[in-house]
């Protein structure tokens, strides 16, 4: 196996595990999103720490965009307790947004022996809609300045 695929493998583990944490029945693109902040030692990881773009930063941005989503039809978080979600008993399915990240991360390369984790994190950014780039810009972030520097990692040539 090559260390793409280990990679992938590992992404796609921990992205089903941030998914079990939420309690969701689905791995989508934002748990990848997470699991790719959280491997240290690649393009994608420095990509993400050089905007301010931790772990926990990102979780942060996601809670804002679950606030924010209900705010829109005219819930308010504040107004209730929320408990904190229950792990997910199954392991979750992949889901359809995070079937796209991976499908966009692999377009986005010349072929699987150019792949790289800055790929896949361009796959989990280059979309207009859903989670992620709600999430990036109620966190005050430009999802395409993000894609250039993942780019740019990726003309350095850098893993």
């Amino acid at each position: 196996m090559s260390a793409i695929d280990h990679y992938i493998n590992a992404i796609m583990e921990w992205g089903a595990a941030e998914a079990r944490e939420d309690g969701s029945a689905a791995t989508e693109a934002h748990h990848l999103l997470l699991a790719m902040a959280a491997d240290e030692g690649t393009a994608a990881h420095r990509v993400l720490a050089a905007a301010g773009l931790g772990r926990q930063a990102i979780r942060d941005a996601l809670d804002r965009e679950f606030e924010h989503s209900l705010s829109a039809v005219g819930v308010s978080v504040a107004s209730f307790d929320l408990p904190k979600p229950a792990p997910a008993p199954e392991p979750p399915k992949f889901g359809a947004s995070a079937r796209l990240a991976i499908e966009r991360g692999y377009a986005a390369a010349t072929g699987k022996k150019d792949l790289r984790p800055a790929h896949l994190l361009l796959g989990v950014l280059d979309t207009e809609i859903g989670t992620v780039p709600r999430a990036l810009a109620l966190a005050g972030l430009d999802r395409v300045d993000l894609m250039a520097r993942a780019r740019e990692a990726l003309a350095g040539n850098s893993w």
